[in-house]
C-alpha cells in the first residue's frame, strides 16, 4: 500500500501525500492542522476581486480534437458491468479485456495491474478466463500485479481476449500518521472508484511491460489509451444516490452506460449528498458535485475549471472530450483521471471568495492534467515532472490571464515560500521523502519552466507546449520528446539551465 500519509492539507500538489514539514518561525502558515477547521492559508490580495483580461497569450489557430494515432480497433477494449451495493460497501464486477499485441515481440504472458490488492481482504477474484471460455489456471498473483502465462506466445499483431469476474470489498481507510487518505474506497459522504479494475499496462519493446512499484508518495502507474465500455447497476436504487464519472451516462432501464473512448482510465464517484453545478465551454459539459455545505466553492471550483479549459484549449489545443467531471473529495488529497478530477474538501473548508486561494489554483492545476496526463501521456514513475511541471505552471498561466493581481501571491506562496531546490527530473522513489519530491518536481520544475519561458521567449516557449500536446496526444512521451520539440522551435543554448535544473541531460541522442 501506498504506505505513509504525512499529513499537511496545503500540499500545493494535486495527487500526492502530503507532509508535516514545518514552516520558518514567524513565516506564514499555510498547512493547517487537519485534525482541525483549516484556517486560511494565506492573505487574499483582493478581498473583492473583478476578473481582469490582461492581453492574450500569444495566439495560434484552435485545433480540432487531436484523433488518436492509435488505430480503435488496435487500442485495448474493456467491458465492465458492475453492480454496486452502496450501503454494504460492495461490487461486483465482470470484465472482458481484447488486446492486440502492437509490439514487434513475441509475448510469453499478459501482465495486469490490480490496484485493489494494496489494501487486504477487497479483491476477490472468482475466475480468469479466455476468449473461449476455457477457464486459465496458472495464473499467479505478484504484489499488485497479476500474471497470466500464455498457453503458446502471442506474434505481433495477434490478439487475445480475456474475461475476470471478481468482488470488491471496498475500504474504509482512517486517516492517522501512519495511513494516507486515498481516493479508492468509501467514507461516510461518497463512494470513489478509481483504479477499481485490472488493467494491462503498456509494453515497451526490449524492457517488457511499464509496470512500476508503489511508493510512499506520487504515483507510479502507467497507462496506455484504450476504449472503455461500462455499465453500471445500483443494486439499491435510491433516488438520492448521484453517480459522477469520466463520461456522460446513458440510461438503459436500471443500467447507466458509459462510453469512453481513447482514455487512460474510468473513475466514477457516488454520493446521497452531491449536489451539482454545470456550465457549457464551447461544447463542453463541466460538472461540478459538491456537498451541500460548500455549495459557493463547489460553484467557485465549477467557474475556476470552466475558465482554465478554455485558456488550456488556446494554449495548447483543443480538449477532446463532452465532459469534464469535478468531485469534491472527502479526502486530504486532489487526484486526476481521464475526464474527471477529485479536489480535497479541505480547499472547499479554505474558500472565501478569492481568487489568491487554493482552491483556485488547484482546480486550475488539475484541469491542466487533461492535457498533460490524460491526452499527452508520460511515465508517472519516472518522469513526474512531464505532468507534475507542466500542470504546476499551468497555474501561473491562468493567473496570469485572469487575476494578473492575484499572481505575486500565488509566487509567493505557491512557490517561493518553500525555497524550492532539487533535481527537476527525479522520480517518485526520492531518497529524501516526499517534501523534496515535492519541492524539486512540481515547484523548481514550475521555476525552470518559468526560466525556460524567458530564455526561449512566449512565441517558441507556447509553440512548444502546442506542438508537444499536437505530436504525443493519445501516446506516452518522454523529456527527450519534449526536447526535441524545443529544439524545432527554438535555437536558444539552453545547456546552461538544463545543468542547473536536470540531474541527466534530457536532450534527445
Amino acid at each position: 500500500m501506498k504506505a505513509r500519509y504525512l499529513v499537511a492539507l496545503l500540499l500545493l500538489t494535486s495527487c500526492v501525500a502530503q507532509t508535516t514539514n514545518s514552516p520558518t518561525p514567524g513565516a506564514p502558515n499555510p498547512q493547517p492542522n487537519p485534525r482541525q477547521e483549516p484556517t486560511r492559508a494565506a492573505p487574499p490580495v483582493n478581498s473583492d476581486p473583478t476578473k481582469t483580461h490582461p492581453p492574450t497569450l500569444p495566439e495560434s489557430p484552435a485545433l480540432s480534437p487531436t484523433p488518436s494515432t492509435i488505430n480503435p480497433e488496435a487500442r485495448t477494449q474493456y467491458t465492465l458491468t458492475a453492480v454496486l451495493n452502496y450501503e454494504q460497501h460492495f461490487l461486483v464486477v465482470d470484465e472482458q479485456i481484447g488486446y492486440l499485441n502492437q509490439s514487434a515481440e513475441y509475448l510469453s504472458n499478459i501482465l495486469l495491474m490490480v490496484e485493489p490488492l494494496y489494501y487486504p481482504g477487497v479483491f476477490q477474484l472468482n475466475g480468469v478466463a479466455w476468449g473461449s471460455g476455457q477457464a486459465v489456471e496458472n495464473y499467479e498473483f505478484k504484489n499488485s500485479q497479476l500474471h497470466v502465462p500464455l498457453p503458446q506466445p502471442l506474434a505481433p499483431g495477434e490478439r487475445l481476449a480475456l474475461s475476470l469476474s471478481y468482488e470488491l470489498n471496498l475500504p474504509s481507510p482512517t486517516p492517522s500518521a501512519e495511513t494516507r487518505p486515498v481516493p479508492f474506497g468509501y467514507t461516510r459522504r461518497q463512494t470513489n472508484l478509481v483504479d477499481w479494475y485490472p488493467f494491462i499496462p503498456p509494453y515497451q519493446e526490449g524492457q517488457g511491460w511499464v509496470a512500476h512499484r508503489a511508493g510512499y508518495f506520487g504515483e507510479h502507474l502507467v497507462y496506455a489509451v484504450a476504449d472503455f465500455d461500462v455499465s453500471i447497476r445500483l443494486a439499491d436504487p435510491r433516488a438520492d444516490l448521484t453517480i459522477a464519472a469520466s463520461a456522460e451516462a446513458e440510461r438503459r432501464g436500471e443500467w447507466l452506460h458509459f462510453s469512453h473512448l481513447a482514455a487512460r482510465n474510468f473513475a466514477w464517484s457516488v454520493s446521497n449528498q452531491y449536489i451539482l453545478a454545470e456550465k457549457q465551454v464551447d461544447g463542453v459539459l463541466v460538472r461540478s458535485y459538491m456537498l451541500p455545505h460548500h455549495r459557493d466553492a463547489g460553484e467557485a471550483a465549477l467557474e475556476a475549471t470552466a475558465d482554465a479549459l478554455a485558456l488550456f484549449t488556446d494554449l495548447f489545443g483543443a480538449y477532446p472530450r463532452r465532459l469534464l467531471s469535478v468531485v469534491e473529495a472527502d479526502f486530504l488529497d486532489g487526484m486526476e483521471y481521464d475526464g474527471m478530477y477529485f479536489l480535497s474538501n479541505g480547499f472547499y473548508n479554505l474558500y472565501r471568495g478569492s481568487p489568491s486561494e487554493f482552491l483556485i489554483a488547484l482546480a486550475a492545476h488539475e484541469t491542466a492534467h487533461q492535457w498533460f496526463y490524460a491526452l499527452v501521456g508520460n511515465d508517472q514513475a519516472l518522469e513526474p515532472w512531464l505532468d507534475e511541471a507542466l500542470c504546476t505552471y499551468s497555474e501561473r498561466l491562468y493567473y496570469e490571464h485572469y487575476y494578473p493581481e492575484a499572481l505575486d501571491w500565488w509566487w509567493t506562496y505557491r512557490v517561493q515560500y518553500y525555497q524550492p531546490r532539487g533535481w527537476v527530473d527525479g522520480s517518485i522513489y526520492n531518497p529524501q521523502g516526499y517534501r523534496a519530491y515535492r519541492d524539486a518536481v512540481y515547484l523548481n520544475g514550475a521555476v525552470f519552466l518559468e526560466e525556460l519561458r524567458k530564455m526561449v521567449g512566449d512565441a517558441a516557449f507556447f509553440a512548444i507546449l502546442r506542438s508537444y500536446v499536437e505530436e504525443y496526444s493519445y501516446q506516452i512521451a518522454s523529456a527527450p520528446d519534449f526536447f526535441a520539440l524545443l529544439q524545432q522551435h527554438s535555437s536558444a543554448d539552453i545547456v546552461p539551465l538544463l545543468n542547473k535544473y536536470f540531474q541527466s541531460s534530457p536532450l534527445p541522442r
